[in-house]
């Protein structure tokens, strides 16, 4: 089986921190930190089997969506060694023209 590296985006990073912001008045501490944690997990987990979700091909070429636990959405690009982790959205947001808007900016570090 094969093991692909994971690796964050700044902008993946950035939305994470923006989670635990948001959740860190109404859930407390611990439950954000739990959250985010686990939504990282999730992450990671794509290092094996990583092309799964849903192909968005038209926004990036090889971009993939998954949800986790109808609760965020994770969008990210498979190469032939990585999984690159692009974006992670809370559940509402409208992670197309978002995407989209990064993909026409260029702002996603993919480096």
């Amino acid at each position: 089986m094969k093991i692909y590296q994971v690796r964050f985006a700044a902008e993946a990073l950035a939305d994470l921190a923006r989670i635990f912001t948001d959740l860190l008045p109404v859930a407390g501490d611990a439950l954000a930190r739990d959250f985010v944690g686990r939504l990282e997990e999730a992450c990671l987990k794509l290092a094996t089997f990583p092309e799964r979700g849903s192909l968005r091909a038209g926004i990036r070429p090889g971009l993939r969506i998954i949800g986790y636990r109808r609760q965020a959405s994770i969008a990210f690009v498979v190469t032939d060694a990585e999984v690159l982790i692009m974006r992670v959205f809370r559940r509402g947001a409208d992670t197309e023209a978002l995407l989209a808007e990064n993909a026409e900016a260029g702002s996603v570090d993919d480096a």
